[in-house]
């Protein structure tokens, strides 16, 4: 025997008996201890020394993976795209992030990697919505169980499918059990602490899906490392009209009103004057950190932190847009409609001015899910949220979107538009309105998250 690697605790441990093997050391992310001459790497990095390994015709005993063999089949067909998209990531080694709009059908994607690739699988989400969902759709799609890591159960099987948190404290111990990890929403993973889920499994293939992959911090490249890159990409304009609803955006630009204009000049300027005063650029978020933590002993900064938080409750809280939601509401009476918010108490006062069920992060999660069945099956034709539904929740299909306050992100902007974007059985158009106060900074933030 010449090389053995193993694997404990989420690592990679290599030894080797005979002086012409190669360099341990010399092997990708490996590390050797003198004090026992133990060759340890982080698990992520199986692949890349396996490949190695088997470049230089090394005589392995390879006991990383406790797993046996499964047989996975799915009866989905896959559109063109998604054939090209699963193509792509089979041709990058069985690496790699796919970006497609939501609605585009990724998980389907995900289930025909996982017949293709016939091992053991690991499926990491975000929230406990898909966490649900996910068991549905692999109970539903393969013939075999479904183990569940979250939402108060913990059961490991050959697919399994797990939260972000689930797996972040479990991945030492699961690391050798699966040959495939799919990250659904991988941008999630970008986050410092789940990256070391990544790092902790030694499973060679994986597979990211993501609506927007490049994160504002950079983050995307570290997941790139530990995932794999960008391997296919397409974008909501190649499949509107065919594969998604068409659709049009209509930005909608509101006046506040004069005692609302009198304020947030006020705050507005208060703020402007203590960052051209301090040589705050505010070219990234790091500029607004910084504001932050001044205003804990310089009330000077306090003040213009305030200030500029009562700025922004002003333009995204207009209220010219609650007259204009009402406008909009009127136009599409006979039309399924998602309002979105990104302040709680709008959405309470909302919902009690248009008799509008409200979704929110207090809103509990069998109250959640009667909502959306009642949207579902028609018995609601309006609902309104603040941000809960961007992602990680299957919302049922709506064919006109409200955005009447949100941030920046581009991802927020385009999972908010995937949502009315599931193709419509007469072929109708979707619309997104975007109601935005003028003359304000509110025009910077739509401009941004375009």
């Amino acid at each position: 025997m010449t090389i053995t690697l193993g694997f404990e605790d989420g690592t990679l441990r290599i030894e080797s008996d005979r002086e012409s093997d190669p360099d341990l050391d010399s092997l990708p992310g490996v590390e050797v201890d003198p004090r026992s001459s133990t060759a340890r790497a982080p698990a992520h990095h199986y692949a890349a020394i396996r490949d190695v390994l088997r470049a230089v015709d090394a005589d392995v005993d390879d006991a990383v993976h406790d797993t046996g063999p499964v047989s996975l089949a799915t009866s989905y067909e896959l559109r063109e795209y998604q054939q090209d998209a699963l193509d792509a990531w089979l041709d990058s080694n069985r690496r790699g992030v796919l970006e497609l709009p939501t609605g585009a059908g990724k998980t389907v994607i995900a289930l025909a990697a996982m017949a293709a690739c016939d091992e053991p699988t690991l499926v990491v989400v975000p929230t406990i919505d898909l966490l649900e969902q996910w068991q549905r759709e692999l109970e539903t799609e393969f013939d075999a169980p479904i183990g569940r890591l979250g939402g108060g159960e913990q059961r490991v099987e050959a697919v399994t499918v797990a939260t972000y948190d689930s797996a972040y404290l479990r991945a030492d111990e699961l690391g050798d059990k699966f040959g495939l990890v799919v990250f659904d929403e991988v941008h999630h993973l970008g986050a410092e602490g789940y990256q070391d889920i990544a790092r902790l499994l030694a499973a060679p293939d994986r597979l990211g899906l993501t609506a927007t992959f490049e994160r504002p911090d950079g983050a995307h490249e570290t997941v790139a490392e530990l995932v794999g890159s960008r391997v296919y990409s397409i974008d909501t304009d190649e499949l509107a009209g065919d594969h998604l609803a068409p659709y049009e955006i209509r930005r909608i630009e509101v006046e506040l009103t004069p005692e609302e204009r009198a304020e947030y000049d006020e705050v507005q300027g208060t703020f402007v004057d203590y960052v051209r005063s301090s040589n705050i650029n505010f070219t990234s978020g790091s500029d607004y950190l910084q504001l932050v933590k001044r205003s804990g002993n310089d009330p000077q900064a306090r003040e213009a932190l305030l200030a500029k938080q009562r700025a922004r409750e002003i333009m995204m809280n207009a209220d010219n847009k609650r007259r204009q939601l009402g406008r909009i509401l009127d136009r599409h009476r006979e039309d399924r409609i998602i309002v979105f918010t990104a302040h709680t108490e709008l959405v309470y006062d909302l919902s009690e001015r248009f008799l509008i069920p409200a979704i929110t992060n207090e809103t509990g999660a069998s109250e959640r899910r009667e909502i959306l069945e009642r949207f579902r099956e028609g018995a609601y034709s309006r609902i309104i949220t603040a941000n809960v539904l961007d992602e990680g929740v299957d919302v049922p299909d709506a064919n006109v979107g409200v955005v009447l306050s949100g941030s920046g992100s581009e991802r927020e902007f385009t999972q908010r538009l995937g949502r009315i974007l599931r193709p419509k059985d007469d072929g109708g158009r979707a619309i997104l309105y975007e109601l935005v106060s003028s003359e304000t900074a509110e025009e910077r933030v739509a401009q941004r998250r375009r």
